[in-house]
């Protein structure tokens, strides 16, 4: 497989200008993550944790989440990554199965399409691209989007997020307009993108709603969820056990009251 430097990296790096034909038949799984650097990631969340703690679990979010995409059929796992320059910091947090595309642009919206634009480009029949802050969406939600973007005809596929986002994206073609006038990071980011794909007229397909885990309040719901056995109200769908994170978590826990401090 055609593959840019790996000094650093213990996964292929793909380049996208090298096509590879016998992709066409499978989905590209694909998470978009920064390299887990202490203080770069998941720092919405310090406080409640410090940032190291917020490091190791996105370090966990991003071995649930690709565990988890690594059962779906007929699918190939990537990671989307960036800065280039850190691929050093994914050894031995991914399945030996997945290899690492470069992001480039500069807005998250540039970021998003570049990457289906790339990885489409590699010879992929179509492309989901993921957060790395949802570690217990269904499998059987993932296998929805591959199976969805495999039936004929052109299609966007939106897993929408509780707060008003959305945790995937899929598509067969590169399409710019689901990327475009967008306010990244709000809570209209779910209706806008669905209002793009009106206006372009693309089949739009919807997943079950889920949750991403980016503040303090979905940090409860984590919780509850992984360690109370108490899934989110919205949704009567089983979630994905995601062990990395619930052993985590269950560690603070006890950590806590060991110290007599909150859980």
């Amino acid at each position: 497989m055609p593959v840019l430097n790996t000094t650093n990296s213990p996964y292929p790096i793909l380049d996208p200008t090298h096509p590879i034909p016998a992709l066409r038949h499978l989905c590209a799984l694909t998470v978009m993550a920064k390299a887990p650097r202490s203080g770069r990631v998941k720092t919405r969340l310090s406080p409640p944790l410090t940032l190291d703690q917020t490091a190791a679990l996105n370090i966990c979010f991003l071995r649930d989440t690709t565990e988890n995409l690594a059962s779906i059929a007929l699918s190939a796992g990537l990671i989307s990554y960036t800065p280039v320059g850190d691929e050093a910091l994914f050894t031995g947090l991914l399945p030996a199965t997945f290899a690492l595309v470069p992001q480039r642009g500069d807005t998250f919206g540039e970021r998003l399409l570049s990457a289906a634009q790339d990885i489409l480009a590699l010879g992929y029949g179509s492309v989901c691209l993921i957060d790395s802050d949802s570690p217990t969406v269904p499998p059987a939600t993932y296998a929805q989007a591959v199976q969805a973007l495999a039936q004929p005809g052109d299609r966007i596929v939106l897993g929408p997020s509780h707060d008003g986002g959305y945790y995937l994206i899929g598509l067969k073609l590169p399409h710019p307009e689901p990327f475009e006038r967008i306010s990244w990071s709000t809570s209209s980011v779910l209706a806008e993108t669905r209002q793009r794909c009106t206006e372009a007229g693309l089949e739009l397909l919807e997943l079950p709603l889920w949750y991403d885990v980016d503040d303090a309040q979905t940090l409860a719901l984590l919780e509850a969820e992984l360690l109370q056995d108490q899934p989110p109200v919205f949704t009567s769908l089983p979630g994905y056990p995601a062990p990395h994170t619930r052993q985590f978590l269950l560690a603070l826990q006890q950590t806590a009251a060991r110290e007599g401090k909150p859980a």
